[in-house]
């Protein structure tokens, strides 16, 4: 089978539809283009996404319940280690509160230091 490069009785027809108008009938165009304008203009205004909340937002972007499941695991861990640590590990009260001899000594003044 051979393909044809132009095909006139093809070509044909498709000058014969391009000719033959189907009118509409009075007035139809007119209110096809006033339903086109009243569907265009209700449709045309977008809804305005609802805003949410912050907290929300924070929530979902730590990670949904499982972030935050373990964010709070992490945080009661921390404390709870912080407050009664393991016997290997210093207690964090007495590094703060604890002062050595030279921290007391750089706080006093020569004056102070030589007074008796």
């Amino acid at each position: 089978m051979t393909m044809v490069d132009h095909d006139t009785e093809l070509d044909e027809l498709f000058a014969v539809a391009r000719r033959q108008r189907d009118h509409l009938p009075e007035g139809l165009a007119g209110r096809m283009m006033a339903d086109a304008a009243q569907v265009h203009s209700e449709q045309s205004l977008p809804e305005q996404p609802r805003q949410r909340p912050v907290w929300l937002q924070v929530f979902d972007f730590l990670g949904g319940w499982r972030g935050v499941g373990g964010l709070a695991t992490a945080c009661a861990a921390g404390i709870w280690i912080g407050l009664a640590p393991p016997s290997f590990l210093p207690d964090p009260l007495d590094l703060l509160l604890q002062q050595d001899e030279t921290e007391l000594i750089s706080d006093l003044t020569l004056s102070e230091l030589y007074m008796e």
